[in-house]
């Protein structure tokens, strides 16, 4: 005897607010499953609002709004015959929760909301939502949308519950209890539920995809059963890129998965299972023992007078088969990620294109690289048919047919880069750089001089103060060499800005460039940059990956992208080019920072992902860095934490920046810490008594020598 069924899970291009746009991609996803033979679909975590709305779900409105959809997706015809898992805020006795509405033929089966909120790194769910008590089961009013549907239905159940249709049972689980020490998983899966619906709204970060994946198996391996897992993708109005992946697992083996990185707004996976096969999962008796617990068996069931399983299906059909699951390498993930994410923010924001300020650097090199794969990925997308894409691209290149566009001709109508140099301080190796990378992947470059602006400047504050600053290397002090490397780079962002406004008008379109940042992680941690000069920018897909990462993804899109000139970026020394070259003198970043990236990269996880302060630092990198003496290493964490303290304050305005890494210093959302600090006196004199105990021991040692 066999129970085989056909099971559908998705991954969708939600938009925050967008609630047309939202509820047409859950019915086209809908109708793909059903086309595919599905009984049930899998859509994403809070789909129908959106999930990234932040204190919009503060307002009543997103909650009518959001079962107004509901009511037109579970009422459609093309959405009849096929169990719907939809995401949605939901309001019960005077609390909001984030739910699970599923749904059969028109009739609202039960709620299922969300037990265990995501409240930490990007998330705030327990700022707008109320966990819902484990085992709490309640009748819920609908509302008027939902009564006045054909089935007048008024009420439903609300809370913890499981499903059991004629043939087999399903329950739900919610992203983040996925993630939690005690599932929810565990407990259905001892309660004998064989399919396990969890739904997420799961961001993209460097190299995390393995752990997500790791969990799910685990989750089937050990305790049998399906589980299907459903994402959102793309960029749904913040920093957050959502990285799809759907999955469909059955005892610990991965039978479908969905793309990490796509210009697609809906895609369906969907899996063939026998759901007989899980009895040979759960014939241990340790397990029997523990299924029978009062407290496993006070799951509430709700019944559903419909079968899972299809008679139609030809006995000899192959049941899906294990794969293996497909992981990028971090430097794909940074090809693809922000690429996915500018695209979305680009044809969301109906400007007419994207303009970086290009320095001959890494920095403003992988930027613009970005671009030029968010190019590739999008004439790609164009052959393969997609027809949101082509008429997204067609208005970006100005009513040209995509089709007949290369990836360097598509860059070339919606990238601008500039390189604003000085004649003093730029040099003629970054200035061809940062050309011949333009030429390389098809941009329109500008090539310029801004002395005339500087000099205004230096002229105007000259004559204000009866003072004229000078450079260090022409006897001036650090507050003038400082003041005159910032006429630089804040006259680099207005420039940036005129040109981005109206290069379009210029070459016969219309609209505005947006202007891309390009700091990376750590200078932004350590605060190597000036407020409000050309790091100051619209979007910077680069703000959450740390120097060492950039270098990996330049080394690797060299030869995939077949891009030579990169080579001569990664040789290059980084340098800010603000200050005169001389005969004896060239500024290097390294040398003005006072550390290497990787030491930043390294105090920077030390910092925020393992949630150090000054004196935990400090004993972790005696060890760490224990080719160092105590007192090197405590001269670079005092260091560290004096420009950390100065320079916080620059976070606070810091461009939005594509969330990709776990020590991010973004104030905005991320890393939330004070911007005025105290000079850390009392963890420094607390290291200085270590070091002085360390210190005396090693001179005892020496003595008795």
């Amino acid at each position: 005897m066999t129970r085989k069924c056909i099971l559908a899970t998705s991954q969708l291009n939600q938009w925050v607010l967008d609630y047309d746009g939202n509820r047409d991609r859950i019915v086209q996803a809908i109708r793909e499953a059903k086309a595919a033979g599905a009984s049930i679909i899998l859509t994403p975590e809070l789909c129908i609002p959106g999930y990234g709305l932040l204190d919009h779900w503060l307002e009543n409105d997103i909650y009518a709004n959001s079962w107004d959809i509901a009511a037109a997706i579970i009422s459609n015809e093309d959405c009849q015959d096929i169990i719907i898992d939809l995401g949605l805020p939901v309001q019960h006795r005077g609390c909001s929760y984030n739910a699970r509405l599923l749904a059969l033929n028109g009739e609202v089966l039960a709620i299922r909301p969300k037990l265990d909120l995501c409240n930490d790194g990007n998330f705030r769910e327990m700022r707008y939502f109320t966990p819902w008590p484990r085992g709490r089961v309640d009748d819920c009013t609908l509302p008027d949308v939902i009564q006045q549907l054909p089935r007048n239905q008024v009420r439903t159940r609300i809370g913890e519950v499981a499903f059991e249709a004629l043939d087999g049972s399903f329950a739900s689980e919610t992203c983040e209890e996925l993630w939690t020490p005690n599932s929810p998983h565990s407990h259905y899966s001892l309660a004998g539920i064989e399919i396990i619906l969890n739904s997420s709204g799961s961001h993209h970060e460097l190299r995390k995809l393995d752990t997500r994946i790791n969990l799910i198996t685990e989750a089937t391996a050990k305790t049998g059963g399906v589980y299907m897992y459903s994402n959102q993708r793309g960029c749904d109005g913040d920093r957050l890129y959502y990285d799809g992946c759907a999955l469909i697992l059955n005892a610990g083996k991965v039978l479908a998965q969905g793309s990490q990185f796509s210009l697609k707004d809906v895609e369906v996976k969907t899996a063939l299972v026998d759901l007989d096969e899980i009895w040979a999962w759960r014939t241990s008796r340790s397990r029997g023992m523990q299924a029978n617990e009062p407290s496993v068996q006070k799951l509430e069931r709700i019944q559903v007078d419909y079968k899972l399983c299809r008679k139609d299906i030809n006995p000899r059909t192959r049941l899906a088969e294990a794969i293996e699951p497909r992981y990028h390498l971090p430097e794909e993930e940074i090809a693809l990620g922000p690429a996915c994410w500018i695209w979305d923010y680009l044809r969301r924001s109906k400007a007419a294109g994207y303009l970086v300020p290009l320095s001959g650097g890494i920095d403003s090199c992988a930027t613009a690289v970005i671009v030029y794969s968010m190019c590739r990925l999008v004439i790609a997308e164009i052959k393969q048919g997609n027809e949101v894409v082509f008429a997204d691209a067609k208005r970006l290149a100005g009513g040209a047919d995509p089709n007949n566009l290369t990836a360097e001709q598509f860059c070339n109508k919606i990238f601008s880069t500039v390189f604003m140099g000085m004649k003093q301080q730029s040099s003629t190796e970054t200035r061809s750089r940062a050309k011949d990378l333009a030429k390389a992947i098809g941009a329109n470059h500008i090539d310029t001089n801004i002395d005339p602006m500087v000099q205004s400047l230096h002229g105007v504050v000259t004559g204000i103060l009866d003072f004229e600053p000078k450079f260090k290397v022409h006897g001036g002090s650090q507050a003038e060499n400082l003041a005159l490397q910032n006429f630089q780079s804040r006259s680099r962002m207005v420039l940036a800005y005129a040109l981005g406004q109206l290069i379009p008008t210029s070459r016969g379109s219309t609209g505005g460039l947006l202007i891309l940042g390009s700091a990376n992680v750590d200078e932004c941690l350590r605060g190597y940059l000036t407020k409000y000069d050309c790091s100051s920018a619209d979007i910077n897909p680069i703000g959450g990956v740390s120097k060492t990462d950039l270098k990996r993804f330049i080394a690797w899109a060299e030869p995939n992208f077949s891009l030579s000139i990169l080579s001569s970026f990664l040789s290059a020394v980084p340098t800010a080019e603000l200050e005169p070259i001389t005969e004896t003198y060239v500024q290097s970043d390294e040398a003005d920072m006072g550390f290497t990236y990787d030491e930043l990269s390294i105090l920077g996880r030390l910092r925020k992902s393992f949630k150090l302060g000054m004196v935990g630092m400090f004993e972790r990198l005696l060890v760490d860095w224990s080719e160092r003496t105590p007192r090197q290493v405590f001269e670079k964490v005092k260091s560290f934490m004096w420009f950390y303290a100065i320079n916080r304050h620059k976070m606070t305005t810091m461009t939005p920046g594509l969330y990709l890494e776990s020590y991010t210093p973004d104030d905005n959302r991320f890393d939330l810490r004070p911007f005025l600090y105290p000079r850390f006196g009392f963890e420094e004199r607390k290291i200085e008594g270590m070091l002085k105990t360390m210190e005396e021991g090693e001179a005892g040692g020496a003595d008795g020598v």
